[in-house]
């Protein structure tokens, strides 16, 4: 079969579309349907036309891989979409599966369109910086109206087939077999004229209060991105100029938008996710175990968490706490975070009662003894931690996977306490670990295959972005953020405020700036860890402006008063004292301040991640710089149109990093370094890492 099968049924001609596995299209579409639609315009005895997809799916969208291609080699989907458009005879678009992006504009194109009531139809473009280019911006509002459309397209959510075709997306629901009933339907309208094309609708509801509206929205829900912004101005053009003028529009801004650095740095992400699934050494022939029952020790914040995640994957969880308070205290915690779902309308009550009837409490350990997997929660101390595995060692059962929640302590320290240091792994959540999408698993030196190929199915099973990471303090992201929180301490240390730092980073995109997200985790976190880190290097304990502010009993959000003052609105408000105290602070260590820029301090912070990334690349503690840009992306809200920051690094460039970085003090990692110098980028570092 080639990518394009031509068969009859009939006076319906068929074109099965043929490219697994997802019916992307890549070159060889367009042509085989023009050459489907040549054979049906030549040929008197087809009077209708049906366009379907093989295997599990219509067209899932374009080939991403092709977006970098010279428009002359690129798949001509809107020459495509003009041969429909102007096609003479019915053609119907049988979907099944999913018509995304192109694939729903190819169907748009068509002259009807039947589906499966599972099958599910969207233009989710926006999520790579990029909008409808094959005339979706067009066409979808003229159909579904504008605000529905704009809904569509701004949030990139598909929607399912019945509630298509109640919008009038979808012409006809097929129960049955679809082909069966798509050339049936092609077959009963094949004589119908004039054919209704959607070219030539007018825009339902398109008044201009209703763009206002999408404007002013797109504020908050996609600050500082640019593809949204054009999305609303093209369909805005649909309900106000001639389809060929919006048409001739659109093809301009998805130009604009495919060759941003926002959009690079979406495409960039999208793939880096996929690679950070490929661990070097596991193959799918790696044995791996089912999970069938889990153990969480600890019924804190964290492990209550947790614990919710493989409660909402289905699998039952004994969770083992000391003290009943303490057990009965997480039980509450988990049920009310449940409850406030079910009144989102998210759950059921009876969705709620089924997960929590999944959850068994226990003041003994031993209940632990039939898990699969056991992840230890509780505070970080590693002479804790230790006790705990010694334990289990005893406890659990043969092949049990005994985990860590660990943000920072050595995982090959803890395995040594017990006699299977091969089953231990670090797993590391983020909080609210049933909220973050990311999973740190950390491979410690002794840790087997199986137990770490089964770590990264179990994670895609919770709904987590697994990435592998190796031991050392702080693994990836916190090692990375704790060099950006110094780097932060020190710009207030020389003159700023901290209100301004953050301030920079916002600017940059990030949600919260380092002063605000310490305040969030709590600064008396920050201050152990740097206490700890003291007391391992034996040096003197710290004694920074924060650590000052930490000693006065602010601790954060959770005290009402950290770096800055809360309410019950938890907006964070600077205090005269805290600044005062940081003055004081900078006249006791002789420091004269300076005026420092939004600029400087963007530069240096988002640096400093740059040039520790860079060290944790040399030293093999994370496999590719994409890893780092995925788990700055899922775990500590760096904006996924910038692509995380050694793709930030990439699209400003290294050799400027560099210079940067050396001239504010900062000693350039050796790779960062010899990168800069080679004129390479860290993409082409991972390319050349990937290919061996």
């Amino acid at each position: 079969m080639s990518i394009v099968d031509q068969s009859r049924d009939g006076d319906i001609l068929v074109l099965t579309i043929n490219n697994p596995p997802v019916n992307a299209f890549s070159p060889g579409v367009p042509e085989g349907l023009k050459a489907g639609l040549d054979a049906a315009a030549a040929d008197d005895t087809v009077r209708a036309v049906v366009i379907i997809g093989a295997g599990r799916t219509f067209v899932a969208g374009a080939d991403i891989k092709t977006f970098n291609l010279p428009r002359e080699q690129a798949p001509d989907l809107r020459g495509t979409i003009e041969a429909l458009d102007a096609f003479p005879k019915p053609t119907v678009a049988a979907i099944h599966g999913t018509a995304l992006g192109g694939g729903l504009e190819l169907a748009m194109g068509c002259t009807y369109r039947v589906a499966v009531p599972g099958a599910q139809l969207g233009l989710p473009e926006v999520k790579l910086g990029v909008l409808p280019g094959a005339g979706g911006t067009q066409r979808l509002p003229r159909v579904v109206g504008a605000q529905k459309a704009l809904d569509m397209m701004l949030s990139g959510t598909p929607i399912r087939a019945t509630e298509a075709s109640q919008l009038g997306l979808i012409d006809r629901i097929v129960d049955g077999d679809l082909l069966s009933g798509a050339v049936e339907f092609a077959r009963e309208l094949a004589d119908a004229r004039p054919l209704p094309r959607i070219s030539e609708r007018a825009v339902p509801g398109a008044s201009p209060e209703v763009f206002a509206a999408a404007r002013g929205g797109i504020k908050k829900t996609h600050r500082g991105q640019l593809s949204p912004s054009l999305i609303i101005d093209l369909a805005e053009l649909a309900a106000t100029v001639p389809f060929q003028e919006g048409w001739a529009a659109e093809a301009g801004r998805f130009m604009q938008a495919k060759d941003s650095p926002q959009s690079r740095a979406l495409r960039h992400i999208f793939f880096a996710e996929r690679e950070s699934a490929k661990i070097p050494g596991i193959t799918k022939d790696t044995p791996t175990t089912e999970i069938r029952s889990a153990g969480v020790i600890g019924a804190g914040t964290m492990g209550g968490g947790i614990a919710m995640n493989f409660l909402n994957a289905g699998i039952p969880v004994t969770i083992v706490e000391t003290t009943q308070d303490a057990l009965d205290r997480g039980l509450g915690v988990i049920r009310r975070n449940y409850e406030a779902t079910a009144k989102k309308g998210r759950l059921t009550q009876a969705d709620v009662e089924t997960r929590m009837a999944l959850l068994t409490p226990s003041l003994d350990m031993t209940a632990l003894k039939d898990a699969d997997i056991v992840i230890e929660a509780v505070f970080e101390n590693m002479d804790v931690k230790k006790d705990i595995f010694t334990k289990l060692d005893a406890i659990a059962k043969p092949g049990a996977i005994l985990a860590s929640n660990t943000s920072t302590l050595d995982v090959n320290e803890i395995a040594s306490v017990t006699r299977r240091p091969e089953s231990v792994i670090g797993l590391h959540f983020f909080s609210p670990a049933n909220v973050m999408k990311l999973l740190e698993i950390v491979r410690a030196e002794k840790t087997s295959d199986s137990v770490l190929a089964t770590s990264m199915a179990l994670a895609r099973r919770i709904g987590k972005v697994g990435v592998v990471v190796g031991v050392c303090d702080g693994f990836v992201g916190n090692r990375m953020i704790h060099r950006y929180g110094d780097e932060a301490r020190k710009i207030v240390e020389e003159g700023a405020r901290p209100e301004d730092v953050d301030a920079a980073m916002n600017t940059l995109g990030l949600p919260m700036g380092p002063f605000q997200m310490s305040d969030m985790a709590g600064l008396d976190i920050g201050y152990a860890i740097r206490q700890h880190q003291a007391r391992v290097a034996g040096q003197p304990a710290p004694d920074g402006w924060l650590d000052r502010i930490v000693e006065r009993g602010r601790k954060g959000q959770k005290t009402g008063a950290g770096i800055y003052d809360y309410d019950e609105t938890r907006k964070p408000r600077p205090n005269a004292d805290m600044q005062r105290l940081i003055e004081d602070y900078r006249a006791e260590k002789g420091i004269t301040p300076r005026a420092i820029t939004p600029e400087e301090s963007t530069a240096r912070l988002a640096y400093s991640l740059v040039n520790e990334g860079a060290k944790i690349l040399e030293e093999g503690i994370a496999q590719r710089a994409g890893d780092i840009d995925v788990i700055y992306i899922y775990g500590y809200g760096f904006p996924a149109y910038r692509g995380g920051p050694m793709q930030y690094a990439d699209e400003v460039g290294l050799k400027t990093v560099v210079a940067d970085l050396e001239r504010y003090g900062q000693t350039p990692a050796p790779l960062l370094k010899k990168l800069a110098d080679e004129g390479k980028t860290f993409a082409e570092w991972d390319a050349e890492k990937g290919r061996g």
